[in-house]
């Protein structure tokens, strides 16, 4: 499939920046009003590794990670200069690291789960860049590489912290050359939900810990220990992640019932992907054990499978779990916790 030909997908929503912008706190203002900006300018100008960023891969060196890790200086010039490459000697700089192990946790994930080499099943080399611009408070995917900003020590801590993060970005570029999911309303809100998914189980996977042990919280540790909330996203439970006077109250629904209709952040997709969210986090804890081995094969099927559109609502992707459960597992308990769950959260399968 064609991947996405521009894409900027970051982890924090711009409803949560926006809101963080009107802050009393001028400090909490001044950053998310940065953060606004430096994301309206990536969005709006897809940036390019520069030339020679990213190795070349040898015919048949596949099967192992290629990361590159590079430091923007605080500067938005990307990706950086080069500080860390494969195979390299960890360096003094600990976001540095972190990074470079979060790029080696998520290629872990694909290829020993599901036999996906890279996020585009062929290898291909991950890049990192880290300190980006001033106080920045995001990460993001920009079609090509992974962004990092060490937050405002207000708000946010350093993006590297949470390994589920830099998963997260990661699989938005698994979707981009899988099932390509439009970033826009209901197909945006699949978009964002795969990443979480596929983010919490590279964190599952990294920490060895079943679906009942997993906290199925997005971004925990993100936040600076003064703020009222544990995470970003909660899948278990969505609109419980954070209630805080400054950054406001989670929004997530996590029921059909409760799906919220408009038209910023395209249609909301950071908002109700707490919808699919939750109903892969009900699948997952039905089938018990690891999540990455029925659940997460369930939905890597989905994605890998080619039958869903670009354009594909909830009641699609849902028929979409149902078929490929029956087609791996047959008329078992898989195919009944997948029913079982979307039910549970008003997505129809049929």
């Amino acid at each position: 499939m064609t991947p996405q030909t521009s894409v900027f997908c970051s982890i924090v929503p711009p409803h949560l920046l926006e809101h963080l912008a009107r802050s009393s706190n001028a400090a909490v203002a001044s950053a998310a009003r940065r953060t606004l900006v430096a994301d309206a300018a990536a969005r709006t100008f897809r940036v390019l590794p520069l030339p020679g960023a990213a190795p070349t891969l040898a015919a048949g060196d596949t099967g192992r990670p290629h990361r590159t890790v590079h430091d923007c200086g605080r500067g938005t010039d990307l990706p950086g200069a080069k500080v860390r490459g494969e195979g390299e000697e960890a360096v003094g700089d600990a976001t540095v690291n972190r990074a470079y192990a979060g790029l080696g946790a998520t290629f872990d994930l694909f290829l020993n789960a599901f036999g996906h080499d890279s996020v585009d099943g062929s290898g291909l080399p991950l890049i990192a860049s880290v300190h980006y611009d001033e106080n920045y408070g995001n990460a993001f995917w920009n079609g090509e590489q992974m962004v990092f900003g060490d937050g405002d020590d207000e708000i946010f801590l350093d993006f590297t912290l949470p390994v589920d993060v830099i998963g997260h970005e990661l699989a938005h570029g698994f979707t981009q050359y899988t099932a390509n999911l439009e970033y826009f309303s209901q197909s945006g809100a699949l978009n964002e939900s795969v990443s979480d998914v596929f983010g919490s189980l590279v964190k599952q996977y990294a920490r060895g810990q079943s679906a009942e042990q997993a906290d199925w919280l997005i971004g925990e540790g993100l936040f600076h220990p003064n703020v009222q909330g544990t995470a970003l996203r909660s899948m278990k439970a969505p609109g419980t992640a954070y209630d805080d006077d400054v950054l406001g109250k989670d929004p997530q629904p996590g029921h059909m019932d409760d799906y919220v209709r408009t038209g910023r952040d395209n249609g909301g997709v950071h908002i109700n992907s707490g919808i699919p969210n939750h109903a892969f986090y009900l699948v997952a804890t039905e089938l018990g054990g690891n999540a990455w081995e029925r659940a997460g094969q369930i939905w890597y099927d989905v994605m890998t499978g080619g039958g869903l559109t670009p354009e594909a609502r909830f009641s699609e992707f849902a028929a979409a779990t149902v078929a490929a459960a029956k087609a791996r597992y047959g008329d078992g308990a898989e195919i009944q916790a997948v029913l079982k769950s979307w039910a549970a959260v008003g997505v129809p399968t049929d």
